[in-house]
């Protein structure tokens, strides 16, 4: 497990609880099982179940039952919630926030965040990102790429560049395209779209 503060946002006491935060912050009004965080941050559950007795005893979530399942979200008001959501969102909520938009895409294969946001992210040093740059493979429509980056860019703060190409060129590991090149030489995030697509509750 990973426990080093975030380099997006130090601090706070480790990626996990970054992650967690941003997930359930930029998720307005949507809850989540234990598993469910667990899965979506890529983290252990028992991980994932200490950063959240935490957060809940803090007052930064909420939690309730519903039958055997303890759903988690953030708090509807309070003192510091605007300006939490507002700090997650133009740091740690480019991955919750692109992993749900492009999830529901269609002709959206694979996606990564690379960049600066990424080389920040992955835990190299340096000053916050002033963009989100999106590496979409597939054959989605363009259209409908460039509706989710002016959604994200509203939601984030920040612009968001997303750029498309074909499957066959990004699985020719032997291309000379020296943008492709250069993405495979430095830090990328990947976007677990398929896990995103196919929650559900538990």
């Amino acid at each position: 497990m990973r426990v080093d503060a975030p380099a997006l946002l130090p601090i706070l006491r480790s990626r996990v609880q970054g992650d967690i935060l941003a997930l359930t912050y930029t998720s307005q009004d949507t809850e989540f099982t234990l598993s469910q965080l667990a899965q979506r941050v890529g983290a252990s559950p028992r991980a994932v179940h200490a950063e959240v007795d935490r957060l809940v005893n803090s007052g930064l979530l909420v939690d309730r039952r519903l039958g055997r399942n303890r759903l988690l979200s953030a708090p509807a008001d309070g003192l510091l919630v605007r300006p939490l959501r507002d700090l997650l969102a133009v740091t740690l909520g480019p991955l919750p926030v692109l992993t749900a938009a492009l999830g529901a895409v269609a002709g959206v294969q694979r996606a990564f965040i690379y960049g600066s946001w990424a080389a920040r992210y992955s835990g190299e040093p340096g000053p916050p990102p002033a963009d989100i740059d999106v590496l979409v493979v597939g054959d989605a429509d363009p259209d409908n790429l460039y509706d989710v980056a002016r959604e994200a860019e509203r939601r984030l703060g920040r612009p968001v560049d997303i750029r498309r190409v074909r499957s066959s060129s990004w699985d020719d590991e032997s291309s000379q395209d020296p943008f492709l090149a250069s993405l495979r030489s430095r830090p990328l995030v990947e976007l677990d779209l398929i896990r995103s697509s196919a929650e559900v509750a538990s």
